[in-house]
C-alpha cells in the first residue's frame, strides 16, 4: 500500500530499539515531512528498481534530508532498491544492480561514510533484516558505541 502523509513502526534488533518513518514521497506531502526528520540519526533511501523515476528522485529526498536535519552532520545512509524479487522479468527499463552500486559508492564518496546498495524485496522478505542491522551498526560506528554487530 501506499503511504499517505507518513508510517510508523518500531523494530526490535537484539537489544535495540528503533523507531522507522516512512515517508510519503509525493510533493504534497512534503510539508508534512518536515517534522518527522527531527532526531533522525540515519536514513534508508529506497527506490524500487522497476521504476527508474524513483531511482532518480534520490538526491531530492537527500536535499531535503539535509535541509531538515537539526544538526549540520551527514547521516549514515543505505541505498535500497526494492523490488528485487521482479528483476527476473529482465525489463530494459529496470535500474541494475551496477547502477544501485555506483551511485552507492558515489554517495559513499560525498558523505565519507560507507553507504551500502542493498537490494531487497518487501514481498519476499530478501534482506529486510540486513538493512535495518547495517544501517543500525553505522549510526553505532559513527556515534562512537562500537557494539558488536547484530545479526
Amino acid at each position: 500500500m501506499a503511504t499517505i502523509g507518513a508510517d510508523f513502526a518500531i523494530k526490535k534488533l537484539g537489544d535495540n530499539i528503533i523507531q522507522i518513518w516512512d515517508l510519503a514521497g509525493q510533493e504534497r506531502f512534503s510539508v508534512v515531512r518536515e517534522g518527522y526528520y527531527i532526531g533522525t540519526k540515519g536514513a534508508m533511501l529506497v527506490f524500487d528498481i522497476t521504476r527508474p523515476e524513483t531511482f532518480r528522485s534520490i538526491p531530492n529526498w537527500i536535499r531535503e534530508l539535509l535541509n531538515n536535519l537539526s544538526h549540520d552532520d551527514i547521516i549514515p545512509l543505505v541505498l535500497i532498491g526494492n523490488k528485487a524479487d521482479l528483476r527476473e522479468m529482465d525489463s530494459p527499463n529496470y535500474i541494475s544492480r551496477e547502477q544501485g552500486i555506483s551511485y552507492a559508492q558515489e554517495l559513499a564518496d560525498w558523505s565519507e561514510f560507507d553507504v551500502p546498495y542493498v537490494e531487497t524485496s518487501a514481498k519476499t522478505g530478501l534482506n529486510v533484516d540486513l538493512i535495518f542491522n547495517t544501517l543500525v551498526n553505522n549510526i553505532a560506528k559513527k556515534q562512537g558505541n562500537f557494539f558488536s554487530n547484530i545479526t
